[in-house]
């Protein structure tokens, strides 16, 4: 008899305690091989692919795709294949698949149950095991029935679809899978099936309602359309955010200052260096260099208070993070040792970490560890901000649009490029002389780049 090992949800790091499933990478049945990956979970940080220390076949699977999974209840459990061969795991495995299909109130979600008589739908199988175990796991896999009425319906529970991308869409726009006929083969919902039941339900919202029997006078209610009431559940990345951003306004005392400042000179050193041959330097990446050289001058706002509030930790290397809006909504990517880094490999290190996070392949690594953060919150078209700090660093410095406007410039009105910067701190590591010593000096190098040569 092959040996059922049970594969748990492993610590992701950074202390999480749970992860979301997105994908389920393999079905029940299949054939596995030792670390392959076997479903894609969503943590606070990033979306992740989890493999399975575990090689044989798949006999059970946990959790549905948008169910949260905590850090060590049980994802999968796979039969490992004896000493004597893999012939026999499978045979061994088809017994254990039948009678848990016979006992089990629920078949597996997406399919029903086999008529008896019938062959199974084919299943993938992983390259680990010979071709010849192929063919014998798949007589024990339920099918979708084929009749005009699925006779998954009369099973409480289970939905005829198997698409992922079908399911989220469904949890998305709110509609229920289980009072939709399918238009795909064997009643099989399709994309098409849930975008006709959103376009019905619009219809419906906004159609006028047929007249009915007076009714007693109301008093008079405000134009406009009415509010559904409903509650987003707080998970995945927005729940470590909600939880990082309330701890952070609850310990720190931040304060913020700011300054409107003439970037014309910055903007045009950026022209002339991306005039030349080689890579184009971004703004981000000229404030990025100055804010390192900045906090080479003003050391004490690169830390973070210790847990208990009794010391302030100085970091000796500048981990710089920096905002980015991601398929996933707002990270900060960080960017290592970027006080070691030119001008030209930190525009590279920016760009490589903002396309990441553009489609969603950051890790976890990569978005922790940060010891100060730049936020250009101008790529909004704001001029200012007030932001909650990264807990538990203790300095942020902002940057809003880059605009025409009117400057006196050399005891003279002209039209200058103008940028204001805020800059907000922990009021524990410094008092306002320092941060304002630093904006000072920042906004210094803005207008006159020059200064950095003095630093270098």
């Amino acid at each position: 008899m092959p040996v059922v090992r049970e594969f748990r949800l492993p610590d992701l790091g950074e202390g999480l305690t749970g992860a979301e499933v997105v994908r389920w990478l393999v079905e029940v049945g299949e054939v596995i091989a030792v670390d392959q990956p076997v479903v894609e979970v969503e943590t606070a940080k990033a979306v992740v692919e989890v493999p399975c220390p575990y090689g044989g076949v798949v006999t059970a699977r946990y959790g549905e795709e948008g169910e949260e999974i905590a850090v060590g209840a049980p994802l999968v459990t796979v039969a490992v294949a004896p000493a004597d061969g893999a012939s026999l795991l499978v045979e061994a495995a088809a017994g254990m698949l039948a009678e848990a299909a016979a006992e089990v109130e629920r078949p597996l979600v997406g399919y029903g149950v086999a008529e008896p008589g019938k062959g199974g739908r084919r299943r993938r199988v992983g390259g680990a095991v010979p071709g010849p175990v192929s063919a014998a796991v798949p007589a024990v896999v339920p099918v979708v029935v084929p009749a005009p009425a699925p006779v998954v319906r009369t099973v409480p529970g289970v939905v005829p679809v198997i698409s992922p991308l079908v399911r989220r869409l469904a949890r998305e726009q709110g509609v229920d899978l289980a009072a939709l006929s399918g238009s795909g083969p064997d009643g099989l919902i399709m994309r098409a099936d849930v975008e006709r039941a959103v376009a019905v339900k619009a219809v419906a919202l906004t159609a006028p309602t047929a007249p009915t029997a007076p009714a007693a006078p109301t008093a008079p209610t405000a134009p406009g359309p009415v509010a559904r009431e409903g509650v987003v559940p707080l998970r995945g990345l927005r729940k470590a955010v909600a939880e990082k951003l309330g701890r952070s306004h609850r310990e720190i005392p931040a304060v913020t200052c700011w300054v409107d400042t003439d970037a014309t000179e910055l903007m045009l050193l950026r022209r002339q260096l991306n005039a030349a041959p080689g890579p184009k330097v971004s703004v981000l990446a000229l404030l990025a260099r100055i804010c390192t050289v900045a906090l080479a001058r003003f050391p004490e706002l690169n830390s973070s208070v210790t847990e208990d509030g009794s010391g302030i930790i100085r970091h000796p290397a500048v981990h710089l993070g920096f905002a980015a809006q991601g398929r996933r909504g707002l990270v900060v990517p960080v960017v290592r040792d970027a006080h070691a880094r030119t001008t030209e490999q930190l525009g590279e290190e920016l760009g490589r970490l903002t396309e990441a996070a553009r489609d969603g392949s950051l890790t976890p690594a990569e978005l922790t560890g940060g010891t100060f953060t730049l936020n250009n919150y101008g790529v909004f078209g704001v001029d200012g901000s007030t932001p909650i700090l990264n807990h538990p660093e203790a300095a942020m410095l902002g940057v809003g649009r880059i605009v025409a406007k009117p400057w006196v410039h050399e005891g003279e009105l002209a039209v200058r490029e103008v940028v204001q910067l805020s800059f907000t701190f922990d009021h524990r590591v410094c008092d306002g002389g320092t941060a304002g010593g630093f904006l000072r000096f920042v906004a210094d190098c803005v207008e006159r780049p020059g200064t950095l040569l003095r630093q270098l």
